[in-house]
């Protein structure tokens, strides 16, 4: 590639980038963090929409990932645990980045308890640990059979040294992970299961698979706990970057807590090996929204849109009378459309700011897969307009039929 094209390439990323962060803001999605008082880097508050979209995410990982499954424990540890924790597990010493020449250990400490009495502690720097040190209650409580696994959505905690790139690299952020316990001599066989699982979810989600691609970690580059990791990245405008990882701990952390499993089938004591599939909440979210941002033009103008799929949209569909300074069809659009869509689905909005052309621009970038419309002829026959997000085509349909319609499509 010549160096003209490189540097318009990189113009094109910078400003997808900006697009993304801008209507972020804009939407109600993300904001800086303590934005009034000239903001703290690294943070970030998550708005009415952004909280939607986070949780839908999340909501779709757990059923998936512990819902739907026979096989998994979920579990929420405290972000605070006690210091020798960490102490064993190697963080205290080795948990760091160069700086300046010198290790900086990035984990956030902190005091609990008061004056003299008080003990250092680390907000959490992962997820990992608070499962592993549930392992035996865990199996004294609910007697699993190999392999099992515990899940776990929740906040981190890392100083980073120097937080970038929006939601990519930030000192407070969110994981959903997984530590599946399985006999040592199984260990390829369920890495290769919870590969595809992985691939699998991201695709339901919304997450464009033509950018995702899979990194087979060196030994070198590897954590000391691991014996094989596999890296799935995803083209961000900033770069080619780590979205999720796939990691095979072996037993190092069960053998280092001093933990074993009473195998009921094979008689006496064991140490399960782990495989560890982890997923970023944030980078999720990140990755998501830029597989969605699309163009196109419409009545003549460019028209920015979010493509996300009904089950993750933070709107599913917006309600609207024609005129809001009409009282009748205020009062339809509130009382027999709106009201029984929100009781069924929830995720439903009602916009009456501005004209109808605004409203809608407004909503393709929040990304509400539908529009629904109540105008005069509604008040005669019982139908409204549903537009289509993607299409922008519309459609009479009966009031009556509107739920069903719903949830045909999503």
């Amino acid at each position: 590639m010549n160096k003209k094209n490189t540097k318009k390439e990189s113009t094109e990323n910078s400003n997808g980038m900006e697009k993304i962060v801008s209507l972020c803001k804009r939407r109600g999605f993300v904001f800086p963090g303590s934005e009034i008082y000239g903001g703290l880097a690294g943070t970030y508050d998550w708005g009415h929409f952004g909280v939607a979209l986070k949780n839908n995410i999340k909501q779709s990982w757990w059923k998936k990932f512990v819902d739907a499954r026979r096989d998994m424990y979920g579990i929420d540890a405290a972000i605070l645990m006690n210091g020798k924790v960490w102490e064993a597990t190697g963080h205290v010493a080795n948990f760091a980045d160069p700086l300046d020449g010198k290790q900086f250990n990035t984990m956030l400490k902190t005091e609990v308890g008061a004056g003299e009495e008080a003990a250092i502690s680390y907000l959490r720097p992962e997820t990992a640990q608070g499962m592993f040190v549930n392992f035996k209650n865990t199996v004294d409580a609910f007697h699993p059979k190999l392999p099992f696994g515990m899940a776990q959505i929740g906040k981190a905690f890392r100083n980073e040294i120097a937080p970038r790139d929006f939601l990519f690299r930030q000192r407070e952020f969110e994981q959903m992970e997984i530590e599946y316990f399985v006999r040592s001599e199984t260990w390829e066989k369920y890495f290769e299961y919870w590969r595809g699982e992985m691939l699998g979810w991201m695709e339901e989600v919304g997450i464009n698979m033509g950018k995702v691609h899979e990194l087979e970690v060196l030994k070198e580059d590897r954590a000391h706990y691991s014996s094989r990791t596999v890296d799935f990245y995803f083209d961000f405008p900033f770069g080619n970057k780590e979205l999720f990882g796939l990691a095979y701990r072996a037993d190092f952390d069960l053998k280092t807590h001093k933990l074993e499993y009473t195998d009921e089938e094979e008689g006496g004591k064991m140490v399960p090996h782990v495989i560890e599939p982890t997923f970023g909440v944030d980078r999720a979210v990140l990755a998501v929204l830029l597989s969605a941002y699309m163009e196109d033009e419409k009545d003549g103008e460019i028209r920015s849109y979010l493509k996300l799929k009904p089950n993750i949209a933070p709107v599913i569909c917006a309600v609207s009378p024609l005129l809001k300074n009409k009282p009748e069809l205020v009062e339809y659009a509130n009382t027999k459309v709106y009201a029984p869509l929100k009781e069924e689905f929830g995720r439903v909005a009602w916009d009456d700011n501005g004209n109808i052309g605004k409203r809608y621009r407004r909503q393709d970038e929040i990304g509400t897969p539908f529009c629904i419309v109540v105008d005069f002829d509604t008040l005669s026959d019982d139908t409204v307009t549903v537009r289509d997000r993607d299409t922008g085509g519309q459609e009479r349909v009966k009031v009556s039929e509107l739920t069903r319609f719903i949830k045909n499509k999503i």
